[in-house]
C-alpha cells in the first residue's frame, strides 16, 4: 500500500471511530437518569402549554396531567418497534395507573392510520394526535435526531427525568418507577 493510500485508509477508520464515539455519547446522554429533581425549563414549561386531538374530537390539554408521574410516548403507525413497544406501555398503565401514574400516546401520524390500528389494536392509555408537529415537540424535549419512538417520563413537578430513543424494556420501566418514586 501506498503512502498516501495508508493515510486515506487511517484518515476514514479515524472518522468512523469518531462517529461512534459521538453517537454512544449521545445515546448515553439520552438514556442517563436525571439523580435529582429540578424545576422544569423553558422547554417543559412549554410542552404543559401544549394541546392535542383525540380521536374521539376531544381536545387533550397536557396541564391536565401535571402534578403525576407521567410515561409520554411518541410513536407511529408505521413504526414497527413503535408498535411493539406498545403492549408493555399498556400493561404499565394498567398495573400503576393506581399507583399515580400515567402514560399518554402521542401519535406523530395520520388521524386515519391511528384511528384504524387502535381499532385492532385497543390500549387503555389516552392516545393523542401529535401529527407531523410531534417531531417537532419530540425534538423540544431532547429527541435530536426526530426517531421514533422517543419516550419521556416526567416527576410530578414537571420536570422531566427521563429520556428514551428506542424501544422501551421491562428494565426502563422499572427503573423509571424507582426513579421517579425515590
Amino acid at each position: 500500500m501506498s503512502a498516501p493510500q495508508a493515510g486515506s485508509s487511517r484518515r476514514t477508520w479515524l472518522a468512523a471511530v469518531g462517529v461512534v464515539l459521538v453517537a454512544g455519547g449521545t445515546a448515553f446522554a439520552l438514556r442517563r437518569p436525571s439523580s435529582t429533581t429540578r424545576a422544569p425549563g423553558p422547554e417543559e414549561e412549554a410542552f404543559w402549554q401544549q394541546e392535542f386531538s383525540q380521536l374521539d374530537g376531544s381536545t387533550l390539554r397536557m396541564t391536565s396531567l401535571r402534578g403525576k408521574p407521567l410515561v409520554v410516548n411518541f410513536w407511529a403507525t408505521w413504526c414497527p418497534p413503535c408498535v411493539a413497544e406498545l403492549p408493555l406501555l399498556d400493561a404499565f398503565y394498567a398495573e400503576n395507573k393506581a399507583k399515580s401514574w400515567q402514560v399518554i400516546g402521542l401519535a406523530v401520524d395520520q388521524p386515519s392510520s391511528v384511528k384504524r390500528f387502535l381499532g385492532q389494536n385497543p390500549l387503555s392509555f389516552p392516545v393523542a394526535l401529535a401529527g407531523a408537529t410531534g417531531t417537532d415537540v419530540s425534538r423540544s424535549l431532547g429527541n435530536l435526531s426526530g426517531g421514533l419512538p422517543f419516550t419521556v417520563v416526567f416527576g410530578p413537578a414537571g420536570e422531566v427525568r427521563h429520556r428514551k430513543i428506542g424501544r422501551v424494556a421491562p428494565s426502563d420501566l422499572e427503573a423509571w418507577t424507582q426513579m421517579v418514586s425515590a
